[in-house]
């Protein structure tokens, strides 16, 4: 089987030598680094690595890559993502520039109901082209795992559309991808005033479709003022428990809205924005295994609160950082700049945002036991850095991208 050993990587960061699937509180700095360091993979797997000084000699069919001031970095994990969609919204841009806010937008029309408007006038073969453009985008910047959603359809048939399209997202992308039903974004205008009638569509006919063709690993809704009520969200995520699907809340963005707990309480994986949160959701959550996911570029391209992502460290809670790559309120699925946007806005050190972004990336897609780290026996998924440094210049330079090369399961990916 071919083996590869990667020699002189000025830092290899993210080693894992034991077997932590996730990183907490103060843990989250405890990046392990190796400098001067080798990396060895055989086929699709890490085998071996260590420090320059106390390399073996290396088998005579070894291929041998000279990474001479470059860092190795995990694969970045992404955990939320909206990336199935058939059109920007630029126009929304310029109206938050000129004042409105996201509720405002949403409630003339645009927002999620205006991709709703324009999805359902797009092909299955156009979504899929356009996704895969941005997938690749992803990965150009460090990205091989990643979760999509749909929730652009809000109908039966269109949400299967787009479940169909992330599967088809799931057998071209080289990395690994998990899929999310979001029938419960939003309500359609033509349910409005009968929200309690398209909650019982959503339980009664999208989820049973949705199961019984296999095409979602999660089940989202998006529990927030204006949007969907706690005792709905339960409701929903205890139906989709019942069909082999786990859930994701997205919460607390608008309002303390009772999103952090109806997720706990029906043991969602994440629980995704937090912008609004107090310290009763952040006891909520020490309470349980349910992960807080914050969403900086969202933040950032909204003008909102950033969630208090260095208060819920210093908590001691296993903080994951995601894109949430969507046209409306966050369009980048750039991982560098979310760890920048992390260090800046949310005071967190590098190695914290790195983790958040990695291992517990990883984790918020149940994919840390194989990715999300630099350890012996995982997938050799890795992005190797032009020379630097330090890999602190990852998130310090906050508008490049310093990512020059890609593995995922030891194959180099030629965009």
């Amino acid at each position: 089987m071919r083996r590869t050993r990667f020699v002189h990587v000025h830092q290899l960061i993210q080693v894992e030598i034991g077997s932590r699937l996730l990183h907490a509180g103060a843990d989250m700095q405890d990046v392990h680094m190796i400098e001067n360091a080798w990396l060895e993979i055989q086929g699709d797997t890490i085998v071996a690595l260590g420090n320059m000084q106390d390399m073996p000699v290396a088998s005579g069919d070894t291929e041998i890559i000279d990474c001479f001031g470059r860092v190795i970095l995990p694969g970045y994990c992404d955990s939320h993502t909206h990336i199935i969609f058939a059109a920007t919204r630029e126009q929304e841009f310029v109206d938050k520039i000129r004042g409105l806010t996201y509720e405002e937008i949403a409630r003339k029309g645009g927002g999620i109901l205006n991709s709703a408007r324009k999805l359902r006038e797009t092909s299955e073969s156009d979504l899929f082209a356009s996704a895969f453009e941005r997938a690749k985008e992803m990965l150009s910047a460090g990205t091989t795992a990643f979760e999509v959603k749909s929730g652009y359809g809000l109908t039966l048939k269109d949400e299967i559309k787009m479940l169909r399209v992330a599967g088809r997202l799931r057998d071209a992308f080289p990395g690994s991808v998990k899929i999310t039903f979001l029938g419960a974004h939003a309500v359609p205008p033509e349910f409005i005033g009968r929200q309690a009638e398209y909650v019982n569509l959503v339980i009664n006919e999208m989820l049973p479709a949705v199961a019984a063709e296999g095409l979602a690993d999660y089940t989202d809704v998006f529990c927030d003022r204006g949007f969907f009520t706690p005792d709905e969200t339960e409701r929903i995520l205890r139906a989709a428990s019942n069909l082999g699907m786990r859930g994701k809340i997205h919460g607390n963005e608008l309002a303390v809205s009772g999103g952090v707990q109806a997720g706990i309480a029906q043991n969602a994986l994440t629980v995704d924005h937090l912008e609004e949160i107090t310290d009763v959701e952040i006891q909520a959550f020490l309470a349980s295994k349910t992960l807080p996911v914050v969403l900086p570029g969202t933040s950032f391209f909204l003008r909102i609160p950033y969630a208090p992502a260095r208060k819920l460290i210093d908590a001691g809670l296993p903080l994951v950082i995601a894109s949430d790559f969507n046209p409306g309120s966050s369009p980048s699925g750039n991982i560098n700049l979310m760890m920048a946007l992390a260090c800046i806005q949310q005071r967190l050190l590098p190695e914290e945002a790195l983790t958040a972004v990695t291992l517990n990336g990883a984790a918020a897609l149940e994919l840390s036991h194989q990715e999300g780290s630099i350890t012996v026996g995982k997938f050799a998924n890795f992005s190797i850095t032009k020379p630097i440094q330090h890999f602190w210049n990852v998130p310090y330079h906050f508008g490049s991208n310093l990512i020059d090369r890609v593995y995922i399961k030891g194959n180099q990916i030629v965009l």
